[in-house]
């Protein structure tokens, strides 16, 4: 009896921690629309994955994507903070590379107390499809910040600490939603449409565009800018440029740009050079707006 007595409350200890980590790793798959959505195109084509046969944790792109998604990922609750973060992973709205820009960078804000919630967007460059960037692709992202708000009692976030962080072509898209967005539609037969799809805060990592024409409202949200800068020179230009746009609005932003690190790899492939700090500037950026503090 005294051994069950003191075994007990150790294993309930390990199948809290088990249910914790469950939470944390197994994602929820929410459809951005639902199935016959007048938006949607091409249901019935199958995505492609590059390579086709990428073992869990090896790297691969996705193209083709006609069903929009978001995958959601949540912290267990004992760490959860409140804050949820959209993620829009680049490849130039040709490809999506997931892990490395989206499931991974998931893993990492669960980490920290975060909610992330990755963003399966339309590709404007989809061979025999008239997507573009600022129609359909913003159109996802506006989508994805309605549902979290709709979902943030259940998901256990706070609606007013909803936020965007995108890489390459998912910082044009993070850029786009900071700039153009809407308190919601209270007319719309869909509830879903009700909602706010104005970010509360936006990181752009390397981000790049086609050109675009920008309007940088008052009261957009704070906003964190990062590139390397000399062998990436076209998207560090980008980001000083909109870094400037955004102090002009008034609006308040932080900038690091790095001497040199290249473009892509996210926080996997950057361990020990200077661009490899940007996620710990990122943490830092978070912490000074309270973000990490339980709401």
């Amino acid at each position: 009896m005294n051994i069950l007595r003191m075994v007990l409350p150790i294993l309930c200890a390990v199948c809290a921690l088990s249910a914790a980590r469950a939470q944390s790793q197994t994602p929820t798959i929410i459809p951005l629309y639902p199935s016959g959505h007048p938006t949607l195109q091409g249901q019935n084509e199958k995505e492609i994955l590059t390579p086709p046969d990428a073992k869990p944790g090896q790297y691969f792109n996705i193209k083709n994507v006609h069903n929009p998604i978001i995958s959601v990922h949540l912290p267990p609750k004992d760490k959860a903070n409140g804050t949820m973060v959209i993620v829009a992973p680049g490849g130039g709205h040709r490809e999506l590379g997931w892990p490395n820009e989206g499931t991974q960078i998931a893993e990492w804000l669960n980490q920290r107390g975060v909610a992330a919630a990755v963003l399966k967007y339309r590709l404007a460059f989809t061979p025999g499809y008239k997507y573009t960037v600022e129609g359909e692709a913003l159109q996802d992202t506006q989508r994805a910040f309605r549902i979290c708000r709709a979902n943030a009692k259940e998901w256990g976030i706070d609606p007013k600490r909803v936020g965007i962080l995108g890489f390459s072509a998912g910082g044009a898209l993070a850029a786009l939603v900071h700039m153009r967005n809407d308190a919601g539609k209270p007319a719309a037969t869909d509830p879903i449409e009700r909602q706010s799809c104005r970010p509360d805060f936006v990181a752009l990592v390397y981000a790049g565009w086609n050109p675009m024409y920008f309007s940088i409202p008052s009261d957009a949200g704070p906003a964190f800018l990062t590139s390397a800068g000399k062998d990436d020179e076209f998207h560090a230009k980008q980001t000083v440029e909109y870094y400037n746009l955004l102090f002009t609005a008034g609006v308040e932003a932080e900038l690091h740009i790095y001497g040199h690190g290249g473009h892509g790899g996210a926080i996997s492939e950057r361990k020990g050079i200077p661009f490899g700090t940007w996620q710990v500037r990122f943490e830092e950026w978070m912490a000074d707006l309270k973000l990490l503090k339980k709401s």
